[in-house]
């Protein structure tokens, strides 16, 4: 595969929105991409608009425990093969559903979920920042945000 240049052209995007994301399958995916020539992926997440076509409001535990699982994966794969990480954002599920998950009520999840990747984990200490940052008095990350 590696003959074709393909790996030279093109940096792979591994995506996986879920809480549970399977750490040590996202490894074995980094290194077949790396045996298959290419030196660097990119993994995505997303923030808001991955845990159902109908939800209004975020459930910032889900991504948060999502970023901490592919923090994990960038921990066990080879230090110079991650180019970065996308976070994405998905307003709808496909061009004939309603809007889902407006940004206004994900700006909390996004700014947990940015703040965990940046500091490589989370803490009660981090969530006081996320709390101050965001003009906050009690931020929920295992309960929707009313």
């Amino acid at each position: 595969f590696s003959e074709s240049g393909v790996p030279q052209l093109v940096q792979p995007m591994i995506w996986d929105y879920a809480a549970d994301l399977d750490v040590e399958g996202k490894v074995h995916l980094v290194e077949k991409y790396r045996r298959c020539g290419f030196s660097k992926v990119w993994f995505a997440s997303a923030f808001k608009g991955a845990t159902g076509v109908n939800q209004s409001l975020t459930l910032i535990g889900h991504h948060l425990k999502n970023h901490l699982q592919w923090l994990k994966v960038a921990s066990s794969s080879p230090a110079d093969i991650l180019e970065g990480i996308a976070l994405t954002g998905w307003q709808r599920y496909d061009h004939f559903s309603v809007l889902c998950e407006l940004l206004p009520v994900a700006i909390p999840s996004l700014a947990v979920c940015l703040q965990a990747l940046k500091n490589g984990g989370y803490s009660e200490k981090i969530k006081e920042n996320v709390e101050k940052l965001l003009g906050m008095s009690n931020l929920e990350t295992e309960t929707v945000m009313r």
